[in-house]
């Protein structure tokens, strides 16, 4: 796996420094830079559609949503704030994406639906977006899958007990 450059760098200093662990090192660098690519990849994905990593997340959940969805339950199922889903969707209703309605039960709440365009979009890009994915594990068997999956989670418990 090609490493980003800063952890070329800093994997370089830790063998200067004598650090322990340097397996451990390396193993930490070689998954950032593995997510660094997906997360590169995933844009390059994205770009040509005008979307962003946040915009899509959003397309992703209204296509799921027939009678649409709340910004607050958008923000909330995203996992951002209700500000930064005030500004995505601003810019998805200039696109024509989206459609802000007035709740049929509170008059104050908001509906946010697809338009046909931004179904349209949408159904074009989770296709998309689902066959990338595929591909990233795609020569994995499902007792690698299986694998990865428990040391993953090995890993991310570490990461909780150790937090600061």
């Amino acid at each position: 796996m090609k490493l980003e450059q800063k952890y070329r760098a800093l994997i370089q200093d830790a063998q200067r420094r004598k650090l322990p662990d340097l397996s451990g090192i390396e193993l930490c660098f070689s998954t950032l830079s593995l997510a660094v690519g997906i997360d590169r990849n995933c844009a390059a994905l994205l770009a040509p559609h005008g979307l962003s990593e946040g915009r899509f997340v959003l397309l992703f959940l209204l296509d799921a949503a027939e009678d649409g969805l709340a910004p607050h339950m958008l923000a909330e199922q995203a996992g951002v704030t209700r500000a930064t889903v005030t500004g995505l969707l601003d810019g998805l209703e200039r696109e024509a994406l989206i459609a802000r309605h007035a709740d049929a039960q509170d008059r104050r709440g908001l509906s946010i639906r697809l338009t046909p365009k931004g179904k349209r979009l949408a159904n074009t890009v989770v296709a998309q977006h689902g066959q990338w994915i595929a591909s990233l594990f795609g020569n994995l068997s499902e007792p690698e899958r299986a694998q990865l999956t428990i040391l993953l989670e090995k890993v991310a418990g570490n990461l909780e007990s150790s937090a600061p």
